[in-house]
């Protein structure tokens, strides 16, 4: 196995929902999806985010869409008419989960 970034398997698209990071992960091709189940777990998001997220992270599989959903919990301190982040509102939170490293087979 070789390590990766993920935008060399995936696409990603982020936003707010109040302090919420709504971010979908959709593979490249049909089998890379395999792959982002296997490698971009809950524990592993949580990690890239350290100092970022506070709260819980989820994730739901769209097997259908070759495609990941995370939810990031108490991300954006208290939301983009509240925060004072540079991006309040978690639109670079998709280009900074694609610079995470994984195993390709």
């Amino acid at each position: 196995m070789a390590k990766q970034r993920l935008i060399e398997i995936a696409h990603a698209r982020s936003g707010d929902k109040g302090d919420l990071v709504n971010i979908g992960l959709i593979a490249r091709k049909p089998e890379h999806y395999p792959i982002l189940v296997r490698e971009v777990t809950v524990e592993r998001v949580k990690q890239h985010f350290t100092g970022v997220c506070k709260g819980r992270v989820e994730r739901f599989e769209l097997p259908n869409l070759g495609a990941l959903n995370f939810l990031l919990h108490e991300a954006l301190d208290g939301g983009g008419t509240m925060a004072l982040k540079a991006d309040p509102q978690g639109k670079t939170y998709s280009t900074a989960l694609l610079r995470m490293e994984i195993e390709v087979d």
